[in-house]
């Protein structure tokens, strides 16, 4: 069987994004995953989020042929949960790469090997639309849209819907979208619910059911090197990364 390969994309920062990547791989491998996470954004975030060792082999070093993609691998502290750390150098390699051939295909091409090893990889994109976050588009199964609730991310949503139809005909045909993720929802905010609503409307079943509530225990867990399911079970958001791990699981099989 091989690895599900999904990727956390938004153009804009500061959404949720890694948060959502980090916590959903952690729900996954709680139910039995081996999940593989893939920290590709140059901020390294993900990586700290897990107590991975930014000091050992990275997704760089892979990216430009300098080990094999297996050597990258770290185990965590976690039941299941793998991790290839990020590296700062990742923000220069659309400089690096922008005069070769296949130029969109370096990360499929050496995250292959990993395909039989894991059920899920999950991969953290930079929040941005360049070479890289182009090869993870041209490498993935999945794209989750995590979505803030207000205004200017419904006009960044229609953006991101186009890149995605685009890089569906020009790289990867195969590329699905698993689903629209709310993330930081504060349902006493009426521009949160009235968001919720407009764009549940429109996309239909694209939107996942589970919505991540604003919790300021997710929002300290990173700093702490732990998912939210393992720094605080009880918390709401960590119930509602375990709905999101059980609708991620019945939307890929």
């Amino acid at each position: 069987m091989k690895a599900k390969k999904v990727i956390f994309y938004n153009q804009k920062g500061g959404v949720g994004k890694t948060t959502a990547a980090v916590n959903l791989g952690s729900a996954l491998s709680e139910i039995g995953q081996k999940v593989l996470l893939i920290d590709f954004d140059a901020q390294c975030n993900l990586t700290g989020a897990v107590s991975g060792d930014l000091r050992k082999a990275n997704i760089y070093q892979v990216i430009v042929g300098q080990i094999p993609a297996s050597s990258a691998v770290q185990s965590t502290i976690f039941k299941n949960l793998y991790l290839i750390p990020g590296s700062i150098d990742v923000a220069g390699l659309s400089i690096e790469l922008v005069n070769e051939n296949n130029r969109e295909y370096f990360l499929k091409t050496v995250l292959e090997s990993l395909d039989d090893d894991y059920d899920f990889i999950i991969l953290d994109c930079p929040p941005s639309l360049g070479l890289e976050t182009m090869n993870a588009l041209a490498w993935a199964d999945y794209v989750a849209i995590p979505l803030q609730c207000e205004y200017l991310a419904m006009e960044g949503l229609n953006l991101i819907m186009r890149t995605i139809s685009n890089v569906k005909k020009s790289l990867n045909p195969n590329l699905k979208i698993l689903g629209i993720l709310f993330t930081m929802y504060s349902k006493r905010a009426l521009l949160n619910r009235q968001v919720v609503e407009d764009i549940s409307q429109f996309f239909g079943d694209t939107v996942f059911k589970t919505i991540i509530p604003r919790s300021v225990r997710i929002s300290e867990a990173p700093s702490h090197g732990l998912p939210i399911n393992y720094y605080d079970r009880s918390n709401v958001g960590a119930k509602a990364f375990a709905e999101l791990a059980k609708e991620v699981m019945s939307r890929v099989e």
